[in-house]
């Protein structure tokens, strides 16, 4: 059984006590590692500009394959950007950022994870998982439905 590392763990600890109780079951049958919780709004800010350039003061899209995201974490807030997240981003370990395979993998378990908890009673909130968008794919990212 895979187990969380520390730094995992502390990113985790910063998100909504749903999403630790649902990734600290997924981590018992799916190893993964914690890439984000809680962010701060300059490391939103530094994430957003990635894939932008600054142009006339007004941030431009110049590579949309390395667009993170579009929340700026100034006027636009991510679901990260609370304390605790809304949000958590995980990816199957060890990390290949291009197998979207095992990601979807990953979500199938988080997702039933989640349902089951919900049933249960353990949890209060449904999760929805950023790769279900239509707009912008968002593979690791998780966050609790409002």
């Amino acid at each position: 059984m895979a187990t969380y590392c520390k730094l995992s763990q502390d990113k985790l600890i910063t998100t909504h006590i749903d999403l630790q109780l649902i990734f600290n079951e997924v981590i018992k049958v799916f190893d993964n590692t914690i890439v984000f919780g809680y962010r701060d709004p300059q490391t939103q800010f530094e994430l957003f500009k990635k894939g932008r350039n600054l142009k006339g003061g007004v941030w431009v899209v110049t590579n949309k394959r390395e667009v993170v995201t579009n929340c700026d974490g100034i006027t636009i807030k991510s679901r990260h950007n609370s304390y605790p997240a809304e949000a958590v981003d995980s990816i199957p370990y060890p990390i290949d950022w291009k197998d979207i395979d095992r990601m979807h993998l990953l979500a199938g378990c988080v997702l039933a994870t989640a349902f089951r908890l919900k049933e249960e009673g353990k949890i209060t909130h449904d999760i929805e998982w950023g790769g279900n968008w239509t707009r912008f794919k968002d593979y690791p990212h998780y966050q609790i439905k409002r």
